[in-house]
């Protein structure tokens, strides 16, 4: 049993979507790309996923379904005090918490996937006492948690981390946390694994970790952690959609629904506020993480398809012959080793790279943006969460010289966002660095990567006009 109390993190949404206006091409009438999904494809809403709410609260835990427009059978209300499947019930009570952050996650009116095959409801200290902590499977794809563990002590939160990080190992859940509305990320959304999300526009966590990690991973409009949160998980609803459809290329269903892959798409189709920033050590930016949610841009790269990596060698420098990559807008579900070599008394564990090519054709400059995910494993000795060393790195093949590297030894995610790349070709690599204190021999990743042309200035303008003017046109009668 956890002794930690659970608190759930913000009560309404207050902020005015038109604070997104400082995100270049977001909109504020369409602040996470909704609308532009839909437009595209409407059928996109969640269809077949099971996905799970936990809530704190003690016996006010449940969703109203009337409040989330939804129909009584879409539920199941999970306590301590038994499971029921009608509302209202004796299990709990009704929780307007709940009710909000249903209505962001599935609500028939603005939710973001409504169309989701099942909700599980569950109290959250039931919930983590006998699910996460004895490791059973909930039988869910996603789970949003916005709620924290207000009261962990340092030993306390790696603890948490591990749970979670091998709860996600084992099952392959996806887990969108929200960190909280205040000082340092707090669990769980801390664990390396899961999908730690901040509020753009209102009441948020700021990272670093307290162990110095990049939480959160990516920001969604809401005035608190609590209804951003949901944001996000609806995103990770439409993505396990689409994956599951093929929408990802045929025969990439499993690939594309792995938590790594979902991950590393919801986080590379984010967009960048004005003053985002990263280091090459610190992968994401301490208040946006990636970046603000935008599910068109995730669903698109989903849609490039995954492709695998062009050539392998030890070194980083100097890429072997290989073909390019077929799209510049894509991903990849990976899997390198650096196995340890023995050669006499001699005992060696070399990195290994794999390498993606591409040619970037035209004129104008291209900007990439790239994600790395990978999991975090469990150590039973520490009873903490150990990683393999992986990095993330672009070369310009001409010259053989490194443009960016994403390099964090804390971190399993690695991040690029590299502005003006002039055309020529370029190895895109993903690196296991070797050493004998590795983890493993071997990592499983997800990688998403997205290479986009910047019209010059004049175009746009011409642009603008040529809209503007056929805009004009369609008013007259």
């Amino acid at each position: 049993m956890i002794s930690r109390s659970i608190a759930a993190i913000g009560v309404a949404i207050v902020v005015s979507l038109a604070t997104l206006t400082t995100a270049a091409a977001q909109s504020s009438s369409d602040p996470i790309g909704l609308a532009a999904l839909r437009l595209r494809d409407p059928t996109l809403i969640g269809t077949g996923v099971n996905v799970a709410q936990v809530e704190a609260g003690g016996f006010s835990f449940e969703v109203n379904p009337a409040a989330v427009e939804q129909r009584e059978s879409l539920f199941t209300w999970i306590s301590s005090s038994g499971t029921a499947t009608t509302f209202p019930n004796s299990i709990g009570g009704e929780s307007g918490h709940a009710n909000e952050v249903g209505r962001n996650f599935y609500g028939q009116n603005g939710g973001v996937a409504p169309g989701v095959q099942h909700v599980d409801n569950y109290e959250a200290g039931y919930f983590y006492n006998n699910f996460i902590a004895g490791q059973k499977d909930i039988g869910v794809r996603i789970v949003n948690q916005s709620f924290i563990f207000s009261t962990a002590t340092a030993a306390d939160q790696r603890a948490l981390n591990a749970v979670y990080d091998r709860y996600v190992v084992t099952w392959n859940t996806i887990f969108v946390s929200g960190v909280g509305n205040g000082g340092s990320p707090n669990p769980p959304a801390t664990a390396y694994n899961g999908i730690a999300v901040a509020a753009f526009g209102g009441a948020s966590s700021v990272g670093p970790t307290g162990d110095g990690r990049s939480k959160p991973d990516i920001t969604a409009p809401a005035g608190a952690t609590s209804f951003s949160t949901p944001l996000v998980s609806g995103a990770a609803g439409i993505l396990v959609q689409a994956g599951n459809r093929d929408d990802g290329g045929i025969g990439t269903a499993a690939h594309a629904v792995d938590a790594r892959t979902v991950k590393a798409l919801l986080l590379n189709g984010a967009v960048k506020p004005a003053d985002w920033f990263h280091t090459t050590t610190s992968p994401l930016d301490p208040r946006y993480g990636a970046g603000i949610l935008n599910v068109n841009q995730s669903h698109l790269q989903l849609q490039g398809g995954e492709h695998s990596f062009s050539a392998m060698s030890a070194t980083t420098a100097t890429p072997p012959a290989g073909p390019d990559v077929e799209s510049l807008v894509g991903w990849d579900y990976g899997f390198i080793e650096t196995p340890t070599v023995r050669r006499g008394f001699t005992v060696t564990a070399p990195s290994k790279t794999h390498h993606y090519y591409f040619t970037l054709t035209g004129e104008q400059p291209y900007t990439l943006t790239s994600t790395l995910t990978w999991f975090g494993r469990y150590d039973i000795g520490t009873n903490s969460t150990v990683l393999n060393n992986l990095d993330l790195v672009l070369l310009r093949m001409s010259d053989n010289t490194q443009q960016a590297i994403s390099a964090s030894t804390v971190d399993n995610v690695e991040h690029l966002f590299v502005n003006g790349l002039t055309p020529g070709r370029y190895a895109l690599q993903v690196v296991k660095q070797g050493s004998l204190t590795q983890v493993s021999s071997d990592e499983t990743y997800a990688v998403a990567f997205a290479f986009t042309a910047v019209p010059e200035p004049s175009s746009m303008l011409l642009l603008v006009a040529g809209t503007l003017a056929l805009a004009g046109r369609r008013r007259r009668p």
